[in-house]
């Protein structure tokens, strides 16, 4: 797959949302579209902030008419078609969101989506089971049956894939790319490194809230280490938070610590760093494109950090335990990663370290935060890097994180499934894919959480919502560019504070309930605003909207 020009195309899709593109066909013929409402009948839902001093983005939402939906930024959002594409935002229809309740967990069990595929059965620690979709709006699947399964073990994943067992694959071993390559009966496609894996601190907790402890650990790390053993090729060593190929947002300069244990033992010795504490490494062993052998990085590092006189211990967590306990700021020192969820610097600096919401690192530092939201309001790319570099700078003072590598990864399919792919958004279209039979089983690393993703960051488990539900956008194909999908088309101002959207008619839900822009505008709501009924999710942090839009209406 070839690279792409990520921020030509960011900047296209805005030019594109000015211009009201639309990119889909109609409901295919054959179908009978939802029945129309009267106009002078449908009364809209708008939810709309008193101003924009409680902190977030949002001033208002509106259902302007049964299928246009409005929103209204207190500030200027280019990147907003690319955010809301995010199927974290996907659209629930209101008559049932408020007879669940907004509870993830009974939505996992009962999901009402609009997308190609419906729940079949969810068994608990073996298999989520999905069948095709005979009224989606789109293209239809090609065969019956889709299953994940999953195994954090590379080898087993590789074994079932070669035996027959399973028809795809996430995220095969580096040492497995060859063997991959050179069976005809398999197929190895690549994935792009748009993804940063990283060593963690949170800088509130001992004996990390010493930023020198931190800089010396940035030094006694060698990342170029890491990234020769333990990835495949086509893998760098990360010196800043961003990939290189997102640009703005990745720069060379400035330069970060050189590799100098020496150096790190001094400036322990000098912080006053206790050499007879242990000091846990929290991680999870579940592969990641960013992180492939979690197990033996984490016994480097560990390696590594002895030669300077540090004794570590190695806490190995479950998947979803490890999640919520470093969302949670319960983490000092820990391993994780990002894999991109949109085409935009602002996913990994905002995300990360100018988000109230996030509370891995600890206390946020304004001399980050301040240049990093400057830079997400800005359309011009040379200003906007003017200013990150100013975030780089910081962030290599104060160390929340040690940046590692950009990792190079991949999926792998039978040959005889026509029409395989991925994506640097980790976004596979199961529903375009061909397998030989009518069923397709695809082995991930690990078990989704839940199957309603509003309250959820887990790549496993996004992709297992991705199935049932569609948010008003979404990525073609394979890629990161935006394009039409519950919103036929839309529009924005020059000035990035105002999208409309048109939905596109005919649409219905999984349970037959047609769709319209009051379900857009509940859908927004019950994340947006603290007060709502259905504002409940899984563990009731909603991290990716705080992420992306900043503070929540009516949060005590």
């Amino acid at each position: 797959m070839k690279k792409n020009a990520l921020y030509t195309i960011f900047a296209l899709v805005i030019v594109l949302s000015m211009l009201l593109v639309a990119c889909q066909p109609a409901a295919p013929s054959g179908e009978k579209p939802a029945p129309a409402k009267e106009s002078n009948k449908f009364e809209g839902i708008k939810v709309e902030a008193p101003s924009c001093d409680y902190g977030g983005e949002f001033k208002s939402i509106e259902a302007v008419d049964e299928l246009t939906v409005k929103f209204t930024l207190c500030y200027p959002d280019p990147a907003f078609p690319s955010k809301v594409a995010f199927n974290v935002f996907s659209i629930v229809d209101k008559g049932y969101l408020d007879g669940i309740g907004g509870d993830s967990i009974k939505m996992s069990d009962q999901p009402n989506g609009t997308g190609p595929f419906k729940l079949v059965s969810w068994t608990r620690g073996d298999n989520v089971t999905y069948e095709a979709n005979p009224n989606y709006w789109g293209e239809k699947p090609a065969y019956k049956t889709l299953i994940f399964r999953w195994s954090e073990q590379s080898a087993q994943r590789l074994l079932e894939l070669q035996s027959g067992q399973v028809d795809g694959i996430d995220n095969p071993a580096p040492e497995d790319f060859e063997t991959i390559s050179g069976d005809s009966s398999l197929q190895l496609i690549p994935r792009d490194a748009l993804n940063i894996f990283y060593i963690g601190f949170n800088v509130d907790m001992a004996p990390f809230n010493n930023e020198k402890v931190r800089q010396a650990f940035a030094q006694a790390i060698d990342r170029q280490r890491i990234v020769d053993q333990y990835y495949p090729g086509g893998s760098q060593v990360a010196n800043v938070f961003v990939p290189p190929a997102m640009k703005p947002g990745h720069s060379d300069t400035p330069k970060y610590y050189e590799y100098n244990p020496d150096a790190a033992k001094a400036l322990l010795e000098e912080a006053g760093f206790d050499f007879t504490q242990e000091v846990p490494l929290s991680f999870r062993n579940v592969v990641r494109g960013y992180l492939p052998t979690p197990d033996k990085v984490a016994q480097e590092i560990q390696a590594q950090l002895a030669e300077i006189g540090v004794t570590v211990k190695l806490d190995q967590m479950e998947s979803a335990a490890f999640i919520d306990a470093t969302s949670a700021g319960q983490k000092a020192f820990y391993l994780l990663g990002w894999g991109a969820d949109y085409p935009d610097a602002t996913n990994f600096y905002d995300y990360h370290f100018a988000n109230a919401n996030n509370l891995q690192f600890g206390t946020e530092f304004p001399d980050i935060v301040e240049p990093i939201s400057a830079a997400a309001k800005i359309f011009d790319p040379a200003e906007r890097q003017k200013l990150y570099d100013v975030a780089n700078e910081k962030l290599n003072e104060h160390v929340p994180m040690i940046p590692v590598a950009h990792g190079a990864s991949g999926v792998a399919f039978k040959a005889s499934v026509e029409k395989a792919m991925t994506g640097p958004l980790g976004n596979e279209p199961f529903y375009l894919m061909k397998p030989e039979g009518d069923q397709l089983v695809w082995m991930q690393n690990g078990e989704p959480a839940a199957l309603f993703c509003s309250d959820e960051t887990d790549g496993e488990t996004l992709r297992g919502c991705q199935q049932i539900y569609e948010g008003l956008l979404n990525y073609t194909p394979g890629g990161v560019e935006v394009v039409p999908a519950l919103a036929e088309s839309f529009s924005g101002n020059t000035e990035a504070t105002e999208y409309t959207f048109k939905l596109r008619p005919g649409v219905r839900f999984h349970d037959g309930a047609a769709l319209d822009a009051d379900d857009v505008v509940a859908s927004f709501k019950m994340v947006w605003d603290a007060k709502d009924p259905n504002h409940k999710g899984r563990t009731g942090t909603f991290e990716y909207f705080g992420a992306f839009f900043g503070a929540f209406l009516n949060a005590e």
